[in-house]
């Protein structure tokens, strides 16, 4: 797959590409300049990855020195659907998916071939990201995460970042059924592999659903963790070693 022209040239981030309001700041980090090694080299954000707590702790460091950031809601995820507010402290909490209304409180996914999903509304007064494995996707975190705006769903926007693509997601029939029991037209996201097996795009399951509560602007969504190995860690390619990428979101400070 080519390059990514979101990616900025030091090759350390994505940026989102999407009209957010200019209140709005976001970024991906790649799998460059940070300080792991090995299976998790370099920027690994993974606390529980297996890497070096110490190594992780100062790649956090690097992102934020980066980006001239102090507060990252950084969460314990459970692939479940919990929402959870970014809090003055931004102490660790368990949520799949986390918002702010405040300028320079950062929310924060960690992904290694699950989707993350960032939220703002185009008044561009409150940001939320999610993380969407397939049984988060599943088990509503979208849903639950749109549900913290106060606007109204055609309000927002949202941006798909990089994920698993479908050639790269085998899945077994138990997950295909999981989203056919919650929309039918959930089966234009599944190909048939061989025996019981097929192949989902958690692109277009994510789009479905964002869809079905009304947010029409989704944008992103063309990356494959898997085979874009430069660039990005995959937990289905390289295993239980896999580092972390992370995707954030914040307000930016205001004057006055």
């Amino acid at each position: 797959m080519s390059t990514p022209q979101n990616l900025y040239s030091d090759g350390r981030y994505l940026q989102p590409d999407w009209p957010a309001p200019a209140s709005v700041e976001a970024f991906v980090t790649t799998r460059s300049g940070g300080v792991s090694d090995g299976p998790w080299r370099s920027l690994n954000l993974g606390l529980r990855s297996g890497d070096d707590t110490d190594q992780v702790l100062q790649n956090r460091a690097v992102l934020m020195q980066d980006w001239s950031m102090d507060k990252i809601q950084w969460l314990k995820q459970v692939h479940g659907a919990d929402v959870a507010r970014a809090d003055q402290g931004c102490e660790e909490k368990e949520a799949d998916a986390c918002w702010s209304a405040v300028s320079g409180r950062a929310c924060a996914v960690l992904t290694a071939d699950c989707l993350p999903v960032l939220f703002c509304n185009r008044s561009g007064t409150r940001v939320a990201a999610a993380h969407a494995g397939w049984r988060g996707l599943a088990g509503g975190v979208l849903e639950n995460t749109a549900a913290v705006f106060d606007d109204s769903p055609d309000a927002l926007m949202a941006w798909l970042g990089p994920a698993i693509s479908q050639p790269c997601f085998e899945v077994g029939p138990e997950v295909r059924e999981a989203f056919l029991a919650h929309d039918p037209e959930a089966e234009s996201a599944f190909v048939a592999g061989q025996g019981d097996r097929w192949f989902a795009d958690i692109y277009t399951l994510a789009r479905q659903r964002l869809t079905a509560m009304g947010i029409y602007d989704v944008y992103g969504g063309d990356y494959c963790t898997v085979r874009q190995e430069e660039l990005f860690f995959s937990y289905r390619r390289d295993g239980a070693k896999s580092g972390r990428l992370a995707s954030v979101i914040w307000l930016a400070e205001t004057d006055g």
